[in-house]
């Protein structure tokens, strides 16, 4: 990406950026659900590690493990998407298309933003972990940046595929920017392991980027191993899951430009 790019995507960064720059609701709406998930999984796995067993103790800590891990693929997903709404909602769409700027910087930039999102979210949930329940998350060592990682793509594959059904379908398709992940949370395998679901479901399951980085998670929290296959498996899905969806996000894109849908997308 030469000089002039960088300048493109920076700009659009600044410009979501200037929107938190005075406004301490839109900061604390950031910091508001991974830290309410933070402190309602943290009286869970307090109850559950007091049956003072050494079980419970682990199962309480690939709880809490689990439940930070998701909130970095659900932000990264939200980061996304709704930074593309924001465009939306302010009749923007159109205007940013009449610059230079192009659809991959658009994605770059949403990608800057959405990581942005990530840390000023996750990390004070990180931290209060830390203070209140004496979790480290960065006990399971460094891989634990791996698995950050590897959340992250996801989120940023699924943002993509969100953003290009509110390309084909406008607002209509707003919902999904809040819910998608949601709804494939249970086949994530965030808090039981693959093997928990029914035979026909695992290979479904295992076809998620999310399903290998819990695997790991577990395995580096209850058996203190790096589960490098699965770990390998994310990033192989993450691959796929990007170009499929970068793909599908281009083909809208291209639709949209033709049909003269980015002037009236939000209305």
């Amino acid at each position: 990406m030469n000089r002039a790019a960088l300048r493109r995507v920076w700009g659009l960064v600044y410009r979501h950026l200037a929107l938190y720059r005075r406004s301490w609701p839109r900061l604390l709406e950031l910091m508001y659900w991974p830290v309410l998930q933070m402190v309602v999984w943290g009286f869970v796995t307090s109850y559950v590690a007091g049956i003072q067993t050494n079980a419970a103790g682990l199962a309480a800590a690939a709880l809490l493990g689990g439940a930070l891990l998701w909130e970095v693929a659900l932000r990264g997903q939200m980061g996304f998407s709704i930074s593309f709404l924001e465009e939306i909602w302010s009749r923007n769409l159109g205007h940013v298309f009449v610059s230079p700027l192009r659809p991959r910087e658009l994605v770059a930039a949403l990608m800057a933003m959405s990581f942005i999102r990530v840390v000023v979210g996750v990390a004070p949930a990180v931290l209060l972990a830390w203070l209140l329940y004496s979790f480290g998350l960065f006990r399971m060592g460094p891989v634990v940046v791996v698995f950050l990682l590897a959340l992250l793509l996801m989120g940023w594959a699924v943002a993509l595929g969100v953003t290009s059904l509110l390309l084909r379908y406008g607002a209509g398709a707003e919902t999904l920017a809040w819910s998608v992940l949601f709804g494939i949370a249970p086949i994530s395998c965030v808090f039981y392991p693959v093997a928990v679901l029914p035979a026909w479901l695992q290979p479904v399951a295992l076809a998620l980027p999310a399903s290998h980085v819990f695997e790991g998670m577990r395995a580096a929290l209850l058996h203190e191993r790096i589960a490098w296959g699965h770990l390998g498996w994310a990033f192989v899905l993450d691959a796929a899951w990007l170009v499929a969806m970068g793909w599908v996000f281009m083909r809208q894109f291209q639709a949209a430009r033709v049909k003269g849908a980015l002037l009236n997308i939000g209305e």
